[in-house]
């Protein structure tokens, strides 16, 4: 970490702040279960998720507080009972994300609990679910997807992730999956930008299978220790968010589900619901810019930042609810919070830098924001019939 990313995890212990009120904001009700996910995971990350934490916990080896991660019980939140999940829904697991945005903590919450798990409940056999979600919500696995070709077109947020060979589609590039002699599978290729590809116990790995008769995109389950595998932390745009970039040289695999599957399906809707959570969390970044903003005497200027966050906040709790929502909302997120993190300390050394980071890489990562838009529009058949 560079001594720029060290600044603007240290920089705001004497920034100016003021407490939020302790009701919630009238654009998302809250349930009793939503009352006490939000007061306890606040109390939680105020104590133990300040910048100098967080700059500890990003210089580990994992690039996040094991510990705290399992303190805040999020890891299993939205799994089912039955595998030691809490069986919340997605409004519930948006509130916690808009916390942990609020406090920049890094933690495995987008990739292990946003992003696989849901994955594996959803195409997973009866028996990977049952080896994989327990230790999934008691913390002691944490997971990442691999894609070939960047999370926005796989997840189908900034595009039809049916339209396109993205995975490999038989060229050279991509993942190939090839069937060994005793029925298994073999990965070839490399995925870059993994979200907590370093560290993640089980990888979920999007490749090509077949060649032009069956020509499919699968998921596939890599653990750890498999060999071929090499995984190699990059420096990130946010710091809070690692990213690895991930080779498989003749790696073992095991197929995820059983064929045939909707896997593409199942990505888009996992896409999908991420775009409400991260929105969550850029909504809840970009308040607690707000908050630190509150002493000052041109305060007045920051009226039309106020109103553009409650909106983005008013459409992500409305995608919660509705899904198909997401896009749209991350796109209006992601927008308030780089206007936000601009006005209220542009982007020097300090926290509001690190806001700004966090805008940025999500824009790379999932985005930018106008094509968020235009897919949402296409979907909803705003131009025309609507798209797949």
């Amino acid at each position: 970490m560079d001594a720029a990313e060290t600044a603007a995890l240290d920089a705001p212990l004497d920034a100016p702040r003021t407490e939020p009120p302790d009701e919630p904001p009238r654009t998302a009700p809250l349930t009793p279960a939503g009352h006490e996910i939000r007061s306890t995971l606040r109390d939680l990350l105020t104590e133990h998720a300040g910048p100098r934490e967080n700059r500890a916990a990003t210089a580990t080896p994992e690039g996040y507080d094991a510990a705290l991660w399992a303190r805040t019980g999020l890891a299993g939140l939205t799994l089912p009972t039955e595998h030691g999940g809490a069986g919340c829904g997605p409004a519930e697991l948006a509130l916690a994300c808009e916390e942990t945005g609020r406090a920049l903590v890094p933690s495995p919450l987008l990739a292990t609990t946003v992003l696989a798990a849901p994955l594996l409940a959803a195409l997973g056999t009866p028996a990977q679910r049952a080896e994989h979600l327990p230790r999934i919500a008691d913390t002691s696995l944490t997971c990442a997807l691999a894609v070939p070709t960047g999370l926005a077109l796989a997840l189908g947020l900034t595009g039809d992730n049916t339209a396109r060979g993205w995975s490999g589609g038989g060229r050279a590039g991509g993942i190939q999956a090839a069937r060994t002699a005793d029925d298994g599978w073999r990965l070839y290729g490399e995925a870059a930008q993994v979200v907590d590809g370093h560290s993640a116990g089980l990888l979920l790995v999007a490749a090509h299978a077949g060649g032009f008769a069956r020509s499919r995109t699968l998921l596939f389950l890599v653990r750890a220790d498999a060999p071929g595998l090499v995984r190699t932390r990059q420096p990130a745009l946010d710091p809070t968010r690692p990213q690895a970039a991930v080779q498989f040289r003749d790696t073992a695999a095991e197929l995820l589900g059983e064929e045939p599957a909707d896997v593409l399906g199942a990505l888009a809707a996992t896409g999908r619901t991420a775009a409400v959570m991260l929105a969550a969390e850029a909504v809840g970044t970009a308040g607690a810019a707000l908050d630190r903003t509150r002493e000052r005497p041109d305060r007045h200027r920051l009226a039309d930042l106020y109103v553009q966050v409650e909106a983005a906040r008013s459409l992500t709790y409305c995608a919660a609810r509705e899904p198909d929502g997401g896009p749209l909302a991350l796109a209006h997120a992601l927008e308030a919070l780089r206007a936000t993190a601009a006005e209220c300390g542009g982007t020097g050394a300090g926290w509001e830098d690190l806001c700004f980071r966090r805008a940025a890489s999500d824009e790379l990562l999932f985005g930018p924001a106008r094509r968020l838009r235009d897919r949402a529009a296409e979907r909803t058949g705003l131009f025309g019939e609507a798209a797949a």
